[in-house]
């Protein structure tokens, strides 16, 4: 499963690492600012979370737990609900009279799945900390 973690989060990174010159070459000339800086709030996000794939891969490599499973998934669809939506807003704005208002649904809902997936991995160390606290109890007992 790691390896799929570890692909997914090379192509979403190629993916962030493109459409960010994109956004810095074709679009700053063609992106009212405010629009364009919106724009580079998705290629932002996506970067963190890329980040934060790559490394759940290596916590499920070293763990094996379903929670940096949940976590992979949670990072991976808040990349494309949160920063894809963010891209085809604006990026509508090229083609119609004005952005696509129902896209901005779905921002939120990827950044609960950012959250999600942060949370995730918290679960997992606050039981593993638990875990170690009540077998130290235990041996000392």
């Amino acid at each position: 499963m790691h390896k799929k973690i570890y692909f997914w989060a090379a192509i979403f990174g190629s993916l962030a690492v493109f459409i960010g010159a994109f956004g810095a070459h074709f679009l700053k000339t063609r992106l009212l600012p405010k629009d364009l800086e919106v724009f580079q709030t998705g290629v932002q996000y996506q970067f963190y979370h890329v980040i934060a794939l790559f490394l759940t891969g290596l916590m499920y490599k070293n763990y094996r737990h379903s929670h940096f499973v949940y976590a992979a998934y949670s990072f991976g669809l808040g990349i494309l609900f949160f920063s894809f939506s963010l891209y085809f807003m604006k990026l509508t704005t090229l083609t119609t009279e004005g952005e696509e208002k129902w896209l901005a649904y779905f921002t939120p809902l990827g950044g609960i799945l950012f959250m999600l997936g942060w949370i995730f991995i918290a679960i997992y160390f606050s039981k593993e900390r638990e875990k170690q606290q009540k077998q130290r109890r235990t041996s000392s007992e």
